[in-house]
């Protein structure tokens, strides 16, 4: 059974990612251009949040916008996971959001997001990413894992390390008979949404959930936040769970099993999904979401991956707020935004035409 939840969470009062910045020009007439850099004259605060796996390209646009334009605008993003993220973009806390999952039709995210912003909504993709399988088993340095026996361990199918199944998938390993932990993230949690998704779509059946960003099984070991679920299988033995290929660290990251190869997380295997990838029908002029493609074949591609959206309105009550969230989206989805979270964060920068249908789109925000 589906299970969907939207936590409302209100808006800290310190954000964890702040900057201070300041741009030269009017704020009406704000403009990027395709290296990101902004004209303009802008004073006050932009609140946004969600989440936590673009963090570490969050830091690199933060530094880069400052870089770009000086003292003068704050801007606070808080990490604190998709589903939060959207409930406090929708709630009218934050003036955008991040998300590694489009707003939901199933659970009413877009008609209230439509509801907040008096119309049309804008989605649009800024973040492409692997999401790396985990773990932590002494011994084993390659894993391999297929779809099928993956989805069985997250399931609790399969409970040891030495179990048939993953013996088969690595022929060539000292699988010790160590007790298998999965971890899963706590919070409502866009990785969640992806990794389920995946499961869902490519394990013939073995995965019996929908796509969820609440993990769908009771109990079991997990962690609050990216932050929170890599500490806890860094700190387990025999321990495997599901992160941003980014922040992943020094742990253990499973190839898995695309058509007849085992592929490791990378960028470009990312890249390579989303490129065959179709939109998700039926959405507004400004919404750009991805109905994912996990059982591609395509060489090298892998298909663990998110696609992360910026999420704001087209138009806002203050003429000011209008222009400070187009000029950060816009700085974001540049060559030069994307560049810097590609050299920090190891992400895939956006295709040439979707960076610029985005750019377009973000480029209609303005003020009433």
């Amino acid at each position: 059974m589906k299970r969907t939840s939207i936590r409302r969470a209100a808006l800290p009062g310190i954000a964890v990612l702040g900057l201070a910045v300041s741009v030269s020009a009017c704020a009406a007439g704000n403009e990027t251009s395709n290296s990101g850099s902004a004209s303009g004259s802008l004073s006050g605060t932009l609140n946004g949040g969600g989440s936590s796996a673009q963090e570490s390209a969050m830091s690199a646009w933060r530094a880069g916008f400052q870089s770009q334009n000086g003292d003068g605008v704050t801007v606070n993003y808080d990490p604190v996971g998709s589903g939060t993220g959207r409930a406090n973009f929708i709630s009218g806390a934050y003036m955008f959001a991040g998300s590694d999952a489009a707003l939901s039709t199933d659970a009413g995210e877009l008609d209230k997001a439509k509801q907040r912003c008096g119309g049309d909504v804008i989605e649009v993709p800024d973040y492409v990413s692997p999401i790396a399988v985990i773990y932590h088993l002494d011994g084993v340095d390659n894993l391999q894992l297929s779809p099928e026996t993956l989805a069985d361990i997250f399931a609790g199918k399969i409970t040891t390390w030495d179990d048939p199944a993953i013996a088969k998938d690595n022929p060539d390993a000292q699988l010790p008979s160590t007790r298998i932990t999965p971890v899963h993230r706590a919070d409502d949690s866009g990785t969640t949404e992806n990794f389920t998704d995946y499961l869902n779509q490519a394990s013939n059946g073995h995965w019996k959930w929908e796509k969820d960003g609440v993990w769908p099984i009771k109990g079991g070991e997990s962690g609050e936040g990216t932050s929170g679920l890599v500490a806890a299988v860094k700190a387990g033995q025999g321990t495997i769970g599901y992160a941003d290929e980014s922040q992943a660290g020094d742990l253990g990251q499973a190839a898995i099993k695309v058509g007849s190869s085992y592929n490791k997380p990378s960028a470009e295997g990312a890249a390579k999904v989303l490129a065959v990838s179709p939109k998700v029908p039926g959405r507004g002029k400004n919404d750009m979401a991805i109905a994912v493609d996990r059982t591609t074949t395509e060489p090298g591609a892998y298909p663990i991956m998110l696609t992360s959206y910026l999420i704001a309105c087209p138009t806002y009550d203050n003429a000011n707020d209008a222009a400070l969230v187009k000029g950060f989206m816009s700085y974001i989805v540049s060559d030069a935004g994307q560049k810097a979270a590609a050299e920090q964060a190891g992400s895939a920068p956006l295709d040439p035409k979707l960076a610029s249908e985005a750019s377009s789109i973000i480029d209609q925000i303005s003020g009433k």
